[in-house]
């Protein structure tokens, strides 16, 4: 499971030229489902996501998490995040998750990021063409991979 977190001013997702979800401040989560990802792989990722401290505390430093700043989460799928681009031009997508696994496994994130801070997360819809907007805070970006844990 790969995630790309970014701290936000503000984010939306539209779908069909109709705003389908935003957020205030707080953290853009475009997540990855790989195809041997499982229950353990949500656990470890959502507990990054929200004990990430990315957020500045009173003297300025990233030193605060989401919840202590009161804030939201916008959640959207991106199995592109799964490319494998070892050879060629042309990214494979052999590993991402077949859409089965990555809806169950999206959704799983979604609700555990719901019991872990109190608030369901803002989502996109899953397998649609949609179009983010976002404006990154900072700009901070952090990227989480399971299968590479820091």
């Amino acid at each position: 499971m790969k995630a790309v977190v970014q701290r936000v001013s503000e984010a939306s997702v539209t779908i069909d030229g109709k705003v389908h979800s935003s957020i205030g401040r707080g953290l853009l989560v475009l997540l990855g489902v790989h195809k041997e990802d499982t229950h353990e792989d949500v656990q470890w990722m959502s507990r990054k996501i929200v004990n990430m401290r990315v957020f500045e505390d009173e003297e300025g430093q990233m030193n605060t998490n989401l919840s202590q700043i009161v804030g939201e989460i916008l959640v959207v799928s991106q199995f592109t995040l799964i490319a494998s681009t070892r050879k060629g031009n042309r990214p494979s997508f052999n590993d991402a998750a077949p859409p089965e696994l990555g809806n169950a496994l999206y959704k799983e994130l979604v609700e555990e990021l719901k019991r872990q801070t109190g608030k369901l997360p803002k989502t996109g819809v899953f397998a649609a063409n949609m179009k983010v907007a976002l404006i990154n805070d900072g700009p901070v970006t952090i990227n989480l991979d399971t299968k590479n844990r820091e």
